[in-house]
């Protein structure tokens, strides 16, 4: 089995057995450098104030989150790459899992020292948006005691912290949007990650899902 292919069957395992998977390394090392070379180069101003909601009811609150934002593109040829790394990601789950993935949108996520993200889910259960989450870790050298951990929450027992993942260079995390509440704790240093979600097609004559 090719090393792509491993890397696809071991997420869809984790996937279909506990609802999340934690693949450190994951991604090939030319793509992750390629991607940190990329977010190196974006200036301050290249990003946005993260804010919570979508359209009529995007807001932003810094109580809730402070980090910076900038969507990708397949104008950029490496972030291209990424975009394209996903839709082979989506058509293996959809393949095996029936997961009727339809589309992929993702953002470079800057958090500076003191950033944090609060606990809050990524979909609410029974709307059919947001399906399957992505968060690719872009930051070398990163050591314990730097903070910036993601901690995801049991999905029965809402304030039982599940785990905690390091946001270390090459490591992928992937779980189901509606059942895990999960937030960022404050970092020490500039942190850097790929934040992404796969969605249902629910469009209809009068709107397209997801609206770009």
């Amino acid at each position: 089995m090719p090393a792509t292919e491993t890397l696809f069957d071991s997420i869809a395992n984790a996937l279909y057995e506990q609802g999340y998977a934690i693949t450190t390394q994951a991604i090939p090392d030319a793509l992750t450098q390629a991607l940190y070379q990329r977010i190196q180069q974006l200036q301050d101003d290249d990003f946005r104030q993260a804010g919570t909601g979508r359209q009529q009811e995007h807001q932003l609150n810094s109580r809730i989150r402070r980090d910076k934002i900038r969507w990708l593109s397949t104008a950029d040829s490496r972030e291209k790459a990424w975009l394209d790394y996903m839709a082979e990601l989506q058509t293996y789950l959809n393949r095996r899992l029936f997961l009727g993935l339809f589309s992929y949108e993702c953002h470079f996520a800057y958090y500076q020292p003191g950033d944090f993200y609060r606990k809050h889910l990524d979909a609410f259960r029974g709307q059919a948006n947001r399906i399957l989450t992505t968060v690719l870790y872009l930051n070398p050298g990163w050591q314990p005691g730097d903070g910036g951990e993601l901690i995801i929450y049991n999905a029965e027992n809402q304030d039982e912290e599940l785990l905690r993942v390091a946001p270390a260079f090459g490591t992928l995390v992937t779980f189901l949007s509606e059942e895990f509440p999960h937030e960022v704790v404050p970092a020490l240093n500039d942190r850097y990650s790929i934040a992404g979600w796969f969605r249902l097609n629910s469009s209809n004559a009068n709107r397209a899902d997801p609206p770009r």
